[in-house]
Order: C-alpha cells, then structure tokens, then sequence
C-alpha cells in the first residue's frame, strides 16, 4: 500500500464526517438555544484542549500531513474561530488541500525526511513514519475527542456520524 491509499482517503472521510457533526451540533444549539462558545469552549479535563482545537487540530493535521508529505511548506493558519460555521470553513479549505496533492508527489516522499512543528521544538522523521506514527494516531485523537465531547454535551451523534461515507459501505 502507498502513502497516500493509506491517508488521503481517510483523510476526506473523516473531515467529511466532521462537518456533518458540526451541521449536528449547530442544529442541536439552535434548538436547544445553546450558546455555541459555550459548548465550543467544553473538554473532556480541565488540562485538554476545548472543542474548537480539537477540530482545528483535525484540518491542521490532515492538510498539513499531506503538504509537508509532497514536500510542500505546511503553513499553520491561525486559530480563530469562535463558531461552528467558522469551523466548518478551516475543514473545507483543509478538504481542498488533501484533495489536491498528487499520489505521486505523497508516495515519493515516503521515505524522505519530514521535518515539522511539535509545539516549540523541530522534528524529523521519515515520510512513512511521520504519516504512521504521528499524523494518523494525531488526528484520530483529534476527532475521536470532538465526537466525544459533542455526544457527552447530548448532540445526537452516533458512530455511523463519525465515520462517514466508506468506500464500498452501503448507503443508509
């Protein structure tokens, strides 16, 4: 399997499913009269990032995994939103950049040198490793987390939400 069979499709299903779960958790506010800074603010501990990192960090990883992996400049835009519709707007430009790397531009980079942020410090790690061991589980974190903290706030999501459309899964 290839780099990019391993992520790039993954990648548009889970941001895909993201923005579904925030079309949920916006319907849910609105009928609920929640306040959405409110619920974006939430965590699971007081010592983990709210809501709205958690789905920032999933546009960020996605795109950023996949430009950095066909030897791109991975820029980090700057975390500001403070809505559900502001979020949803990070994953759709997010979206576009997944979809637009090549297969070849990833795969060719699987065993170069990836040299990336991890909080103040620089890191380096071979392309295939960086998508394996710390992109993948990274942003499974990420959106494993939002789900969480959405459901736990009684937004009616459920596992099919949070997977998405699957290629070759039958349709609901």
């Amino acid at each position: 399997m290839s780099l990019h069979s391993v992520s790039i499709p993954v990648f548009v299903q889970i941001l895909n499913s993201s923005q579904q779960i925030l079309d949920k958790a916006i319907a849910h506010c609105a009928a609920k009269k929640i306040d959405q800074a409110a619920l974006l603010n939430d965590r699971v501990f007081p010592d983990m990032f709210p809501l709205v990192r958690q789905f920032q960090y999933i546009a960020d990883h996605s795109s950023g995994a996949c430009l950095r992996l066909a030897g791109k400049d991975a820029p980090v835009p700057p975390r500001e939103e403070t809505t559900f519709e502001a979020l949803k707007e990070r994953l759709a430009k997010a979206l576009a950049i997944v979809e637009s790397v090549s297969a070849a531009d990833v795969d060719a980079h699987a065993s170069q040198d990836i040299t990336f942020p991890m909080g103040p410090r620089q890191v380096t790690m071979r392309g295939h490793e960086y998508l394996l061991h710390f992109v993948m589980p990274n942003f499974y974190f990420h959106a494993t987390t939002a789900y969480n903290i959405l459901r736990h706030r009684g937004v009616e999501v459920g596992k099919r939400d949070f997977l998405g459309v699957m290629p070759g899964f039958p349709k609901a």
